[in-house]
């Protein structure tokens, strides 16, 4: 009954996901394209506190959180590493049937073998002490394919499991999640994407910007990410602020 449900589920999300990352995308550039400004980034936060439907806190639950998450993808869906957190996430609300969205369904997760992929801030590329950064692919060339996690689902049977994939077996507080995969065009893009990527900033890392690298065909590996400008703009709507983050500016603008 449950596993009916679930797979029920899941393609609703699915579909709900599409549907709401690009509104959510729409939104960020009606308020400035980047949102990396502080004054864009005020602006954006005012216009998303009036549409509380718009995204969906989730308070003191168990959850992943694959901001900094690498993939490896399997016949067109990325499997990610991601970490186990517990505490405050914010997601599209992806909601569905009556009264459901992704704080219900996270929240029966644990009980049922899987948790949802929500997003805060990942302490690894908060200065001066994080080890990761943000790295920003630019619209008018990247045309690399990232995975996005939010409403992913990830399932607790891999947690200090071997995955395909990836050299060493997961730690105790790591999970595999299931993301749909994004493929850049800059042919179309008015905002590039941004990845988590090693600091000190290293050029080399700007190869999963491309498409030679970074590609939906099985056995690539690719990172999580977003449109440019969206951890900031989810950080300050969940938190009230943005903290000092290591960031990596492309080299070819």
């Amino acid at each position: 009954m449950w596993s009916k449900r679930l797979r029920a589920t899941r393609r609703r999300l699915g579909t709900v996901w599409l549907v709401g990352i690009a509104a959510a995308t729409t939104l960020i550039l009606t308020v400035g394209g980047s949102v990396c400004a502080d004054e864009t980034q005020r602006a954006a936060t005012s216009d998303i506190r009036t549409s509380p439907n718009f995204f969906k806190i989730c308070e003191g639950q168990t959850y992943a959180l694959c901001a900094v998450a690498s993939c490896f993808v399997f016949n067109g869906v990325a499997y990610c590493k991601c970490d186990v957190k517990t505490g405050d996430s914010i997601s599209l609300p992806l909601e569905f049937d009556d009264g459901e969205d992704v704080c219900t369904v996270n929240a029966e997760g644990p009980s049922n073998g899987y948790i949802v992929s929500t997003f805060n801030v990942h302490e690894s590329v908060v200065a001066p002490y994080g080890d990761r950064a943000i790295y920003t692919c630019p619209a008018r060339t990247s045309d690399g394919a990232y995975a996005q996690c939010d409403g992913g689902i990830c399932f607790t049977s891999t947690e200090g499991q071997s995955f395909p994939g990836f050299d060493e077996p997961l730690a105790k507080d790591q999970i595999i999640c299931s993301c749909p995969i994004t493929v850049a065009d800059p042919t179309t893009a008015r905002v590039g994407f941004q990845i988590a990527g090693p600091y000190p900033c290293q050029n080399s890392f700007f190869q999963y910007c491309n498409s030679a690298t970074a590609n939906a065909k099985t056995g690539s590996t690719i990172y999580v990410g977003a449109p440019t400008g969206t951890a900031r703009f989810l950080a300050r709507r969940l938190n009230g602020t943005v903290p000092q983050l290591n960031e990596c500016p492309s080299p070819h603008g």
